[in-house]
């Protein structure tokens, strides 16, 4: 019973973070990276698959409705031409997120398939960064502050815990934490006010 409340949480907190950002982008008052949305969107799903193969159960579900939400959030920070600089770094990473998926189907093991895109997933953090840096405004502390918290419900609701069904989770959370502090600092930083 109480997986199930963590995991009805943690599906509430993604509605609640993800619906205003949504409608920020749709107003141009946040101007996502694309490649990040993109690598995010394709590692969520595999993660989410990965850890219902191992597990997960309930805890699992959090998890693919970030993964449906994600997708929709690339597609329109396409739409919308939002950031578009895509570095070479970027490429790689893509690359290396579609060749993850693969590698579980060779291995069996979707301990690697979770490692790998965990790794690539907090490498998309990086085009997110680097526009954080020059431009902080464009993107959303709040958003990243909750997406921790969900992230903490979602490893609280898992009915198996292994490193398959809590590494990413538990990593996207501590990065989302990082991220927005960065931009936090960053903000002072450029407007000393």
């Amino acid at each position: 019973m109480l997986k199930s409340l963590f995991s009805a949480a943690a599906i509430v907190l993604t509605f609640a973070l993800f619906y205003p950002y949504v409608r920020s982008i749709i107003l141009g008052e946040t101007l996502p990276h694309v490649l990040s949305w993109v690598l995010w969107g394709i590692g969520t799903f595999t993660v989410f698959f990965a850890q219902l193969a191992d597990g997960a159960g309930i805890g699992a579900w959090p998890i693919g409705l970030s993964a449906l939400i994600t997708s929709y959030v690339a597609v329109l920070s396409w739409m919308k031409r939002s950031d578009l600089s895509i570095t070479p770094l970027d490429w790689g990473c893509l690359v290396a997120a579609l060749l993850a998926i693969p590698l579980w189907l060779l291995t069996s093991n979707p301990l690697w398939a979770v490692l790998i895109l965990t790794v690539i997933d907090l490498l998309g953090f990086g085009p997110t960064v680097r526009k954080a840096y020059s431009k902080p405004h464009e993107e959303r502390i709040w958003f990243f502050s909750l997406g921790a918290l969900r992230n903490a419900l979602a490893v609280a609701a898992l009915e198996h815990y292994s490193p398959t069904t809590v590494v990413f989770p538990a990593a996207v959370g501590i990065a989302c934490v990082a991220l927005a502090s960065f931009i936090a600092l960053r903000r002072r930083v450029l407007n000393p006010a």
